[in-house]
């Protein structure tokens, strides 16, 4: 683990990002930061098919599984 420095205007994006999602504040920088990394290695792919790769990988049903 190490430390991260981020400005400040992003650290309290961050904190009311983690705040609405119901995560930590290291949570959420870790979500967007994981995130941002496979748009990135994947720039064809919407936010919306990466959380369902994740899902996927992760063997978890998808909420569009879940609903079917």
């Amino acid at each position: 683990m190490g430390i991260v420095k981020i400005d400040e205007g992003l650290h309290e994006e961050i904190r009311r990002a983690s705040t609405v999602m119901c995560r930590s504040i290291n949570a959420q920088a870790e979500f967007w930061m994981k995130i941002g990394m496979l748009a990135e290695a994947n720039p064809t792919l919407s936010f919306s098919d990466i959380i369902k790769m994740q899902l996927d990988a992760a063997q978890a049903p998808s909420t569009d599984a879940a609903v079917a």
